[in-house]
């Protein structure tokens, strides 16, 4: 028998949504700060996926600057009926204790590459919005309540339901709070099925980290009352840590034509058992409705399993994965791997010169910026990594600074640059922040202008970084990287370019960058 390996999307992939249309299985995941927004893979088979698409590609669409780290795009939801693909989604823009600054929107389109249509607003009482299409021909939304008044173990207060009119393109009648949650709080991730004569509400509960969890809920009528399990969670990775996949919860379904069910839900894989630096990802598990009507994981219990049984169709072979990582920018653009944060890329500030094959990106501001920075980064997908480029950047003070960074959020970071110092002249060095603190590693290198390669050597939870300048490899530093890890994204690997002066307009010039597993 073959198996699925999970986890099948590795790396910061959180918040899965499976659906079937056309013959095709699709994946959405949330993208919080990075662009372009809302990642979509595909599947013939369930079992090989590869990425495809992303849907919010420019300003139209979404604009994300100068929202804090770990806000914008959560919790994608992904529908299909009659020849039209539904996404809903929330673009959140606060959420300092205690409220939730959120805004929850609808697109659509005829076919899942786009075009997409302008986002219609729905609500904002709560995130995860998620769209129910109904067999009367009716469309319900779900999303998660959140009650600022709570105490703050659970603010996040219910599920509540209102018809869409989908002509309107409106939200119409009566709003019926559906759940109240379970013991385990934290209610969120709301998404009906129907099979049979009854309404399945999945939730997530028990909050996103060690206590995450799927929860089931049913009912014969839409509006409720849902009974609960009484054997949830139906899905968790909280009672045994040694587990392979952790945090396990967050889930949708998905049936195949063998009227088989699969559920694909997040997961982490912390380095050491305690650092998820990659962040949260998507695992896939078989699912089955028993003879009493419950959902149950086919293999029994309620942990997240690694092998998953393929589906009874599947005839082909199981591709092997492979995360090598190379653009040297000889196309002409940038390769669609590369994400950028808040800002979506553009000709003000990036451009690929494919006959000479280098990316020239001009000066943002600092690492620590929400609204103008220059980054373009990729996921890191691997435990173990080497990571290098080759830069030509003549900064003209210490305000210019360009190199690759390892790059969490606005407040964890290592960054590898090469800048201006008064007394070694163009040098290179490594800077970080540290859970917002601050500082400078004190060795510092002179180089070149030219040629400069930059590398990154990370095992585990140790990252080592040098410097290679005129045939000549100096080591400068090692860092313990487990800070790079915990909230909602997961570690990048990327390129930046500083300019904090704004006065000449500093570039870089980078050759290639290389991502390889060890």
């Amino acid at each position: 028998m073959q198996f699925i390996h999970n986890p099948i999307l590795e790396g910061f992939n959180p918040d899965p949504c499976i659906v079937k249309a056309e013959g095709k299985y699709y994946i959405v995941v949330s993208t919080f700060e990075w662009l372009p927004g809302i990642r979509v893979y595909e599947s013939y088979d369930l079992v090989n996926w590869s990425y495809l698409t992303s849907v919010l590609t420019n300003e139209r669409l979404t604009n994300l600057k100068g929202n804090p780290k770990g806000c914008s795009i959560w919790a994608p939801h992904l529908t299909y009926s009659k020849g039209t693909f539904y996404l809903v989604y929330t673009d959140v823009k606060s959420t300092k204790v205690p409220f939730k600054d959120v805004n929850n929107y609808l697109i659509t389109a005829k076919d899942i590459k786009g075009p997409w249509s302008d986002p219609v607003y729905l609500n904002s009482s709560g995130f995860d919005p998620a769209l129910f299409h109904d067999d009367d021909g009716r469309k319900w939304l779900v999303n998660e309540i959140w009650d600022y008044r709570m105490n703050e173990r659970n603010r996040s207060c219910g599920i509540v339901l209102q018809e869409f009119d989908d002509e309107k393109k409106e939200l119409i009648g009566d709003t019926y709070k559906i759940f109240n949650g379970t013991e385990y709080k934290k209610t969120e991730a709301p998404q009906i099925y129907k099979h049979g004569e009854y309404y399945y509400l999945l939730t997530a509960e028990g909050g996103t980290e060690e206590g995450h969890m799927v929860t089931i809920a049913r009912s014969k009528n839409v509006t409720g009352p849902y009974e609960v399990d009484p054997k949830n969670p139906m899905l968790t990775s909280r009672d045994n840590s040694d587990l392979v996949l952790h945090c396990a919860g967050h889930a949708s379904l998905v049936e195949t034509e063998n009227e088989e069910w699969y559920m694909a839900h997040l997961c982490t894989r912390p380095v050491l058992g305690k650092y998820p630096i990659l962040g949260r990802e998507t695992a896939l598990q078989k699912v089955n409705f028993t003879e009493d009507g419950w959902l149950r994981l086919s293999k029994g219990g309620h942990s997240p399993y690694v092998e998953v049984p393929v589906p009874k169709s599947f005839e082909g072979t199981i591709n092997e994965k492979s995360n090598d990582f190379f653009d040297d920018f000889s196309n002409e653009d940038i390769k669609d791997e590369w994400s950028t944060l808040r800002l979506f890329k553009s000709e003000d500030w990036i451009k690929v010169n494919s006959k000479e094959s280098y990316v020239r990106i001009y000066g943002g501001e600092s690492p620590q910026s929400t609204f103008d920075q220059h980054i373009i980064g990729i996921r890191q997908r691997d435990f173990k990594f080497k990571a290098e480029t080759s830069i030509n950047f003549k900064p003209a003070n210490y305000l210019n600074m360009a190199g690759i960074i390892l790059y969490l959020d606005i407040m964890n970071y290592v960054y590898l640059y090469i800048s201006y110092d008064e007394g070694k002249g163009i040098s290179a060095g490594v800077m970080k922040a540290v859970k917002d603190e601050f500082s400078i590693e004190p060795v510092q290198v002179s180089v070149s202008s030219k040629n400069v390669k930059l590398k990154i050597n990370v095992d585990g939870i140790e990252a080592k970084f040098s410097v290679e300048s005129e045939g000549k490899e100096t080591y400068i530093t090692s860092e313990d990287i487990g800070f790079l890890s915990g909230g909602f994204t997961g570690n990048f690997v990327g390129l930046t370019v500083n300019d904090l002066e704004k006065k000449n307009r500093c570039f870089a010039d980078f050759d290639y960058f290389s991502y390889k597993p060890k």
